[in-house]
């Protein structure tokens, strides 16, 4: 039942979807003089979990050297039934007690890839793939402002002060890029290093919080960026998780073209979306005569974003901008999309170019970081 992340997302970033068993693991530090009230609400938690489809089985550990140092692990089916526990109101509701009794959590998640009991040695999956390309890990957060607001806010977003690069010594803040589409903003960081820190250095910076406050009155959703319960209760909601990474297998001469592309996807569609993209992006990958030099597939729900890096404009190559160069992907990907207009064909130039029309988000800014 581990769930208590500040970065919610953050594992399994530029990863296939997996059906492997899941390990949750929180590291808690419990505040003085709240041990009692601590375990109490685990154990309010614990009973309230027991029930949610996919969960296995839990452990509550206090550290031997530290007793205000704990840990929690859970078990589930998979990451799919965690996921949707983990993104729901009424789990945001059940952690209320406990976040109330602790100073500072990490939550780390992991695929369960071989076991060993009493009676030996059981299951054996493949691992996931290395991250592919420079080791830069990609998230993104998205949310909606007020429509009319739309002009105002990306004036805001593009004017901010970049945060300094550096976390620590071992994580850099490498690059943000923003894209609006309508009223929907994404906001997409690279990484190299520890995510979880980059993204807690992130909201930590003067200029970042600055800008966040600005622009909380165009907001759809309103949120408290005083109150650490709300704050983290917007950004849970808000997070965009990086699902499938692609990197060219040969090299790409020239500086890379950056765009985003927000898929209008059919209710509840968006995973499958999501996994056809990442098919299609793999194929263009290992092409060693396409433009495409790194394709990231961001997905949660039925928000479906791809940022895609290539070494020509976007409309050189309308079949891989689109993810629709292999005719059977395209057809499967139209089926899954609510398309205006009466050319549905993604097979087709023109079904391609109506659909990089309709998709194609609008860049607000790209800051690369001197250092990284």
């Amino acid at each position: 039942m581990t769930t208590l992340s500040e970065e919610p997302g953050t594992a399994g970033t530029a990863t296939a979807p997996q059906t492997s068993p899941l390990r949750v693991v929180l590291l808690l530090d419990v505040k003085r003089g709240a041990q009692q009230r601590f375990l109490d609400a685990y154990q309010l938690l614990r009973d309230q979990v027991a029930s949610v489809p996919g969960h296995v089985s839990d452990q509550l550990c206090q550290s031997i050297e530290d007793p205000s140092q704990w840990l929690i692990t859970s078990e589930w089916e998979s990451a799919e039934p965690f996921l949707a526990w983990v993104d729901s109101p009424e789990h945001r509701e059940m952690v209320k007690p406990m976040h109330e009794c602790v100073n500072d959590t990490r939550s780390l998640r992991f695929d369960v890839l071989r076991e060993t009991s009493a009676a030996g040695h059981t299951g054996s999956r493949a691992p996931r793939p290395e991250r592919a390309g420079d080791g830069r890990i990609r998230h993104a957060i998205t949310f909606t402002v007020r429509p009319g607001s739309e002009e105002h806010v990306a004036k805001l977003l593009s004017e901010y002060a970049s945060p300094a690069a550096r976390v620590d010594s071992a994580t850099r803040l490498c690059r943000t890029t923003l894209f609006m589409h309508g009223n929907r903003v994404v906001r997409a960081v690279e990484v190299r290093g520890n995510l979880a820190a980059a993204l807690r250095h992130v909201a930590q910076q003067p200029e970042v919080r600055a800008v966040e406050e600005a622009i909380n009155p165009y907001l759809e959703e309103e949120r408290d960026l005083n109150d650490p319960e709300a704050a983290r209760a917007f950004f849970s909601r808000a997070s965009l998780p990086a699902v499938h990474e692609a990197v060219a297998e040969a090299e790409r001469h020239g500086q890379p073209r950056r765009y985003a592309l927000r898929y209008p996807v059919r209710a509840g569609s968006g995973a499958a979306a999501a996994r056809v993209l990442a098919r299609s992006d793999e194929l263009a990958a290992a092409d060693p005569t396409g433009p495409l030099v790194r394709s990231t597939v961001f997905q949660r729900d039925d928000v479906v974003v791809r940022v895609i890096d290539l070494a020509a404009p976007a409309d050189q190559d309308l079949a891989l901008t689109t993810g629709t160069a292999d005719r059977d992907l395209a057809a499967e990907l139209g089926r899954l999309l609510e398309l205006p207009g009466a050319e549905r064909d993604l097979a087709t130039d023109r079904g391609r170019g109506e659909l990089l029309a309709h998709c194609e988000m609008t860049p607000i800014t790209d800051r690369h970081a001197q250092d990284s």
